[in-house]
């Protein structure tokens, strides 16, 4: 499991965590079962505070997304209902939409900028009834 944390982001570190968890159950790439590293393991990893990566354990615990048992691990759950679903669905795409922003921002780009360059992406978008290419 890969989580990378920017700290200099304005964007809390547990918050980093549990967006990047749920991208990644979204995504496919941890899947119902899956275990994640301990709190001490991914903290370390990380070079964060223990009580970071418990709270947002914690959270995504509370929410239903994964299970913590004690002395055996905390793993993925089955997935969520269909409106839980959704609602992880619409997270998901704020997560992508702050992270891009975030990094435009870090880039020195203006806002302006950036909202020329993804309107012209959706439009290009729409017209082809799929995404841009990767590299257009």
């Amino acid at each position: 499991m890969q989580v990378e944390i920017d700290l200099l982001s304005k964007i809390p570190i547990y918050v980093q965590i549990i967006d990047q968890i749920k991208h990644m159950i979204l995504a496919g790439t941890l899947k119902s079962g899956d275990q994640l590293p301990t709190v001490r393991q991914l903290a370390t990893d990380l070079r964060v505070n223990f009580n970071t990566v418990a709270r947002a354990y914690r959270m995504l615990d509370e929410e239903g997304l994964i299970s913590t048992q004690h002395g055996r691990g905390t793993y993925i759950l089955p997935p969520p209902s269909e409106e839980n679903g959704e609602r992880l669905r619409r997270q998901d795409i704020e997560w992508l939409t702050r992270h891009y922003l975030n990094e435009a921002a870090g880039l020195d780009y203006s806002a302006e900028e950036v909202k020329k360059i993804v309107e012209r992406n959706i439009d290009q978008w729409i017209e082809r009834g799929a995404p841009p290419p990767e590299h257009a």
